[in-house]
């Protein structure tokens, strides 16, 4: 098939590279001239492992990257994969999905003439699912790939339809959703090896175009396919990482009571963990969940559901037990040393190994809180500093973690990147060697104060 993928952040490109791999033809549209030429170059905007061979592999072949909505029409499907940012309240901001999905809807038009307009159907949701299943047919189907909350689907149809300068019972567009689950740092095998496939569609021809689209990876793997409505498509992204997020403040809450009794709560929970119905996974404790997905999407779900008329409180909960641990890793250093003056190691500056990405780094507080005591404060990470560097420009960044230890009075792991549990002898060269480990990625051993925060 020849697809559309809009917009070409960490979600986009690693779609538009997966989905060329899967053997179909890729657009892949950004208004960013750089980043446009940087992939055509075949070089990604982010760090992610293997996608720049899916890339090596593909550009100018099954995938091209253009400024241009010009050729939008001559593909099958359009996804939209355009960032919605945070607003102040939590909630989600759609402009600049909106906007994409404006130029797109006026692309689709001008391409396809009046006719266009002759009487086709957007496909509806909870608000007339039932009169858009009547029509199977659509000239063309856009997918909602970015992560908006279910009222948002209706904004893109509207911001589509504007675009045609028509309303929206008069275009032959069908909006679908299709979520994405990729965790950063996994995402190429992620997408490979999906846990489920989850497409939102009000019609059935909808629904066949992305069952096709995706049949070499429904046929390449047993993951179970979810087939439901738009909205409810969305909805159950946020019930994902809402869980999830809960799961890890839950754990992180049954930590403090552990860390208070003297108990591990790395036990405890493996132990919890067993309970089929529980299951394991994000059981582990420590300085909390950062990224672009947990905090923005719990906090748009909450702002999403007050405008509702409901106050989530365990969301409430999920987000104030998150929020408080960076302070906790910090109290228990200062038991131990004084912060104001000291030179203190961060190590980890990534939300998480694998990536780049600083956003809702848990190294961000935990920075903020040491320089708001007065401590010096170096970071280190193997790939995330640069970044780190444009948030905290007149922080010290040291090239190793052994030369971020030198001489420190204290050190705080925020990050579990698999060479922080090959130190060992660095930590001799620290002026006091006292490490609070917030990932419990550093072994105890003898002649280190070491500290869990939660164990």
């Amino acid at each position: 098939m020849k697809l559309n993928v809009v917009g070409s952040g960490y979600v986009g490109t690693t779609l538009a590279a997966c989905l060329a791999e899967m053997g179909h033809n890729v657009s892949a549209i950004d208004i960013d001239e750089a980043t446009v030429a940087a992939l055509n170059q075949g070089s990604a905007p982010i760090h992610e492992p293997g996608l720049e061979d899916l890339l090596a592999d593909h550009v100018g072949d099954r995938l091209q990257a253009t400024t241009s909505y010009a050729d939008a029409a001559a593909a099958d499907c359009s996804f939209l994969a355009v960032g919605t940012p945070t607003n102040d309240d939590g909630s989600i901001d759609v402009a600049p999905l909106a906007a994409a999905a404006e130029m797109l809807g006026a692309a689709l038009t001008e391409a396809n003439g009046e006719s266009s307009n002759s009487g086709g159907n957007v496909g509806s949701g909870a608000d007339g699912s039932a009169d858009a299943a009547a029509e199977d047919t659509h000239d063309h189907l856009v997918v909602v790939k970015s992560t908006i909350t279910p009222p948002a689907v209706a904004t893109v149809r509207e911001a589509l339809a504007d675009g045609a300068s028509v309303d929206s019972d008069q275009l032959d567009i069908e909006v679908a959703t299709n979520p994405e689950f990729l965790r950063e740092g996994s995402a190429v095998e992620d997408f490979r090896n999906p846990d489920k496939l989850v497409f939102g569609t009000a019609s059935e021809g909808a629904l066949e175009t992305l069952e096709t689209l995706y049949a070499p990876l429904m046929a390449s793997t047993d993951a179970p396919v979810v087939r439901t409505d738009p909205e409810t498509a969305m909805m159950i992204k946020y019930a994902n990482n809402a869980t999830l997020a809960t799961k890890i403040s839950l754990a992180n809450d049954i930590g403090n009571i552990c860390k208070a009794f003297g108990l591990d709560a790395y036990e405890v929970m493996d132990a919890v963990g067993l309970d089929d119905r529980i299951a394991g996974a994000f059981f582990e404790s420590g300085v909390g969940y950062g990224g672009s997905c947990f905090p923005k999407d719990v906090a748009a779900l909450r702002a999403a559901a007050r405008e509702a008329g409901y106050e989530p409180p365990l969301l409430g909960a999920t987000t104030t037990v998150n929020d408080r641990q960076p302070d906790r890793l910090l109290e228990l250093l200062a038991s131990h040393i004084d912060i104001e003056g000291a030179r203190v190691a961060v190590l980890g500056l990534a939300f998480k190994p694998g990536t780049d990405d600083i956003r809702n780094s848990r190294a961000i507080p935990v920075i903020e809180g040491l320089l708001d005591r007065g401590a010096t404060v170096v970071g280190y990470d193997p790939v995330a500093a640069e970044n780190m560097r444009e948030r905290f420009p007149s922080l010290t960044y040291a090239d190793s973690a052994a030369e971020a230890l030198a001489d420190a009075t204290g050190a705080v792991v925020t990050t579990d990147w698999d060479e922080f549990a090959a130190l060992d002898s660095a930590f001799d060269e620290m002026a006091t060697p006292v490490v609070v480990d917030g990932r419990r990625i550093i072994d105890r051993r003898e002649g280190i104060t070491y500290e869990g925060l939660t164990w």
